[in-house]
């Protein structure tokens, strides 16, 4: 004997229906997943206008930015920059880093204030 008995057919059959239909049934329409709508508070409306495309403040709010960051990165950053170079780098004058501080005698003129060094007392000792 091959093959299958009409009952084994018939019961084989209509598993594969069923699976075919359960199949059909997960596939979603257009219209699905239906969820209700969501009551939003104050502050999420707020948010929602805020950042809808095209608005005011969001258009403002990136001009803002684009020159905040601009004025940093353009200006400030070189501008500290060579200040910082020229200060402590190029400039001859006092209150700049000194790499060796001259030794001061009596007589000199100290080069920050311009006072004289003055002399050295006299002390008659015994040493």
């Amino acid at each position: 004997m091959s093959g299958y008995t009409p009952d084994e057919k018939l019961r084989f059959d209509q598993l594969v229906k069923l699976r075919r239909q359960w199949l059909k049934d997960q596939e979603l329409s257009p219209r699905e997943p239906v969820l209700p709508a969501k009551a939003s508070g104050p502050i999420a409306k707020f948010w929602a206008g805020f950042v809808e495309p095209k608005s005011l403040w969001r258009l403002y709010t990136y001009k803002a930015y684009r020159g905040g960051v601009f004025t940093l990165t353009r200006l400030l950053i070189p501008a500290w920059l060579v200040h910082y170079y020229v200060k402590y780098h190029v400039a001859t004058r006092p209150y700049g880093i000194l790499e060796l501080k001259p030794k001061l005698f009596p007589g000199d003129v100290i080069q920050e204030t311009g006072e004289v060094v003055p002399d050295l007392p006299e002390i008659h000792g015994h040493h």
